[in-house]
C-alpha cells in the first residue's frame, strides 16, 4: 500500500517542535538530566548574522546550532546573560532528510544529540553511542 501523497506536507514548526521534543524524551535519562537548563528552539533558518559569523554561504548548510558556553568552559562564577540553547533549523533539516534514507525522527535526533553534545564537550564517538541508544 502506498501513502496518499496528495495529503502529505512537511511538518509545521509546531509539529517539528513536537517531533524534536519526542526525540529529546527518547535520549538516555542520564543525558537528559544534565540538560535541565538547556532550551531547544526550532526556527526555519539560521539568521544572516549567524551564517555570516560562521562563514556559511547557504542557509541550507546549517542544520542546528548550540548557543552558549559548553560545560567544560563554564564556571560557577559565570552569570549567564541568556540561557544555553540548541537551535534546530527546520528547512535545512527537511532538505537533508529529503536527500537521505534516514527517517525524519532519526535526522532530528542526530542533530539534537550533536548540538547537545557540544554543550557537554562530548566526542563524536560518545554522541554516536547516545544517538544509537535514542533511536533503538
Amino acid at each position: 500500500m502506498t501513502a496518499d501523497w496528495y495529503e502529505h506536507r512537511p511538518p509545521t514548526i509546531a509539529e517539528f517542535e513536537d517531533i524534536a521534543q519526542g526525540a529529546y524524551e527518547r535520549l538516555p535519562e542520564t543525558f537528559r538530566a544534565l540538560t535541565a537548563e538547556l532550551l531547544i528552539r526550532v526556527e526555519d533558518f539560521a539568521t544572516e548574522e549567524i551564517l555570516d559569523s560562521m562563514g556559511i554561504n547557504s542557509p541550507f548548510d546549517l542544520l542546528g546550532l548550540y548557543s552558549g558556553v559548553d560545560l567544560a568552559r563554564k564556571s560557577v562564577m559565570d552569570v549567564a546573560a541568556i540561557p544555553d540553547m540548541v537551535f534546530l533549523y527546520r528547512s535545512p533539516i527537511l532538505e537533508y532528510w529529503s536527500e537521505h534514507n534516514d527517517t525524519l525522527v532519526h535526522v532530528i535526533t542526530h542533530v539534537l544529540v550533536h548540538e547537545i553534545g557540544h554543550h557537554f564537550g562530548l566526542s563524536d564517538a560518545d554522541m554516536e553511542r547516545i544517538e544509537v541508544d535514542a533511536v533503538h
